[in-house]
């Protein structure tokens, strides 16, 4: 699960990060009254205007700006506010902006005086632990540094049962460049976005840039954290940060089923029980001539309403030039979602497209009936071969 600018930063403050300060508006007169209090109790003589997108690259699509002056706040908050921000990470339809982060001004005493860094953690598979990323090369796209000067990007693992240790944050603070209080600061400041890491049950913690300010602050002026999803069953106040509207409305429904959903490419849609049948229908579809549209796994608990959502799901595709039920009765009986197809089928009306269903496991030849004596134009297979070679007809 992502989570806004503003959310990713109010967590690293919890853990005792220091970040760059600011507050969300979703008018203008609210940024207006936010630059106020940002110049009354920091000073800010200039404020920084970011759209909260889930989104990367939103400084080069216009959805971050500097203003000179509070009535400028408003002016660019109000520009900025409901229109739809395109980056390099949104495509071409780009996404809606509904708030703004109003933050308070870091260069303060310019910018020859400040450094920006890179510095992210994330979980290293191959190793099973923890891996800081960093660079001196902050404020750009990691992509970019690692393509045009690779050996500016340092690693450190991380032990999961031992966290950061103080020489490796030393290791970290000195690589970068720095000395004095700035390289205490950054030991400070790592440990604490390690805690955040942790602390979140994230995937991945961003930050870029990380300032080292003329005083020698080190600052999170950014942040794009990432949850691990399925271990938000103990995070109820992180889940309630969920922001819907950023999501892919096709997702939401799909979760609001328990379907595991993902959207692909092809021409057939599918509908199974379980991720394994699910990978080795994608692999029969494609051997079959046709091409995956989505990934589709209804679980061991599907029932009329949960086969009548996966339709509705698929159908939402224009791509999708058949569909390719694949179910192996073993939790859940081939019968019982046999008359869930032919109830979706009633409750969603005309289905222009093949529907081919292959029943196999418990009940399996009482489902074959069920489909069979429906009347309607669906195809039922009891093997692969069966269902690949209905899908090469139905697409030929």
């Amino acid at each position: 699960m992502n989570v806004h600018e503003f959310q990713g930063k109010s967590l690293l403050k919890a853990y005792n990060v220091d970040i760059q300060e600011g507050f969300v508006a979703e008018t203008s007169d609210q940024a207006i009254t936010i630059a106020k209090q940002l110049q009354e109790k920091f000073g800010s003589r200039f404020f920084v205007i970011k759209a909260q997108i889930h989104a990367g690259g939103r400084g080069k699509g216009g959805g971050v700006k500097l203003a000179k002056s509070v009535d400028e706040v408003g002016e660019l908050a109000g520009r900025m506010l409901g229109m739809q921000l395109v980056t390099p990470q949104t495509g071409s339809e780009g996404k809606k902006v509904n708030r703004v982060l109003v933050a308070q001004d870091v260069y303060y005493k310019g910018e020859s005086d400040t450094e920006e860094f890179y510095i992210s953690i994330l979980l290293n598979r191959n190793t099973g632990r923890y891996i800081f990323m960093f660079s001196p090369e902050g404020g750009m796209s990691i992509e970019e540094v690692a393509e045009k000067s690779p050996e500016l990007i340092f690693t450190e693992e991380i032990d999961p049962g031992m966290g950061i240790l103080p020489f490796q944050a030393r290791n970290i603070a000195f690589k970068l460049g720095l000395s004095g209080l700035a390289y205490k600061n950054m030991q400070k400041f790592l440990s604490g976005i390690y805690e955040t890491f942790i602390g979140c049950d994230a995937q991945l913690l961003e930050i870029n840039p990380v300032l080292k300010t003329s005083d020698n602050r080190i600052l999170a002026v950014d942040c794009k954290l990432v949850l691990d999803d399925n271990a938000l069953f103990r995070h109820s106040d992180l889940l309630a940060m969920r922001d819907l509207n950023e999501e892919d409305p096709v997702d939401v429904e799909a979760g609001m089923h328990n379907l595991n959903f993902v959207k692909l490419d092809g021409n057939v849609g599918c509908m199974v029980n379980g991720a394994g049948l699910a990978m080795a229908t994608m692999d029969i579809i494609k051997l079959s001539g046709g091409s995956p549209a989505n990934f589709l796994d209804v679980g061991g608990g599907a029932n009329a309403k949960t086969v009548e959502a996966g339709f509705r799901i698929i159908l939402k595709d224009p791509a999708v030039k058949a569909i390719l039920i694949n179910i192996f009765g073993g939790i859940v009986r081939c019968d019982r979602v046999a008359n869930g197809v032919v109830e979706a089928y009633k409750s969603i009306g005309a289905i222009n497209v093949p529907v081919i269903v292959r029943l196999q496991g418990t009940n399996a030849e009482e489902a074959k009936k069920v489909i069979d004596n429906s009347g309607l134009a669906v195809f039922s297979a009891i093997s692969f071969r069966d269902a690949a070679e209905l899908v090469t007809k139905v697409l030929n």
